[in-house]
């Protein structure tokens, strides 16, 4: 084992998580890529200090991972959390060049993301199931069912990641302004408009913990009014994919909260959306990652040209 490899990444996930304000997850994945990454470097040329690491051994580690039938995806964010480790061995003045400059990262097919499409989303929201299962009713009349209804409209209506649902809190709701702030990556803040109607859904809901606790978290989505206890990843993403696939409200494969942000945006875009509104609204850093909701707009043109132009 090199310890000195060891102990410069400890102080890397520790620099990136304290000045960057990465996520717990992100500093695991990083830290998780490093100790592989050198564990690697150990095994297969010895101890060597980080100012011998060179891109020949960079790139038979990653070779090796494609060997393995590792995804072009997942090499590609190994080279990420390699890019991030050298330029904080260059400010620490431990390299003077990042061996990452040769190192060419694998061409991704990117993926159209999923959506439901309209009139799920309808069914949803109206409360009414498209497929009989004894009652025409989504959600139940009763705590559990307000709060799932309601989580599906925030992410419906807001597009925020899973994780800035868990953590929205009470006073992040603007009602008189009719927006939340949500808390980002990074530590960012974005303030996002939200309808009359889901501010009225939220606060009938304010209303209703109180009538049932006295003492709970601050946040606005509750498990169960007796607890107090704020949501959790997996509740969600159980629950999620709970009324998507028994109620039919999509024939979409991967049913998870991500898909209603996938919805939201793919819908706003479909709409007639600036681009670079959409991009704040989801909180990308990048306008790249935001122009993949433009899909079903171009597949909307196709139709159109075809069904309209004599030599379609």
């Amino acid at each position: 084992m090199n310890e000195e490899l060891y102990s410069l990444a400890g102080r890397f996930i520790s620099s990136i998580q304290l000045e960057k304000r990465y996520s717990g997850h992100t500093c695991t994945a990083y830290r998780n890529d490093l100790l592989q990454f050198f564990d690697f470097v150990t095994a297969t040329y010895g101890t060597a200090p980080v100012g011998e690491i060179t891109h020949v051994m960079i790139r038979s580690w990653l070779a090796k991972l494609m060997e393995d039938a590792m995804t072009a995806k997942s090499v590609n964010r190994k080279i990420s959390t390699l890019k991030s480790f050298f330029k904080y061995c260059i400010r620490q003045e431990l390299v003077k060049q990042s061996p990452m400059m040769k190192v060419v990262a694998p061409k991704i097919s990117r993926r159209l993301p999923g959506f439901i499409d309209e009139k799920g989303m309808q069914a949803l929201e109206d409360n009414r199931s498209p497929v009989s299962l004894g009652t025409p009713e989504i959600f139940t009349d009763d705590f559990e069912g307000h709060t799932h209804r309601l989580i599906f409209e925030i992410f419906y209506q807001t597009g925020i990641r899973l994780s800035e649902l868990l953590s929205l809190q009470e006073f992040r709701v603007d009602k008189s302004n009719l927006s939340i702030k949500v808390m980002g990556k990074g530590g960012k803040e974005r303030i996002i408009p939200i309808s009359r109607g889901l501010n009225e859904q939220i606060s009938a809901y304010m209303a209703m913990k109180r009538s049932h606790l006295e003492d709970f978290e601050p946040v606005v989505l509750l498990v169960h009014p007796h607890s107090g206890r704020r949501l959790y990843p997996k509740y969600v993403y159980l629950m999620v994919r709970k009324y998507l696939t028994e109620h039919q409200i999509t024939t979409f494969r991967k049913k998870s909260p991500h898909l209603l942000r996938h919805t939201f945006a793919t819908h706003l875009t479909n709409n007639g959306a600036d681009l670079k509104a959409v991009q704040e609204l989801l909180g990308h850093a990048s306008l790249a990652s935001t122009q993949v909701y433009t899909h079903t707009t171009i597949e909307q043109l196709k139709k159109v040209y075809q069904q309209a132009h004599p030599k379609a």
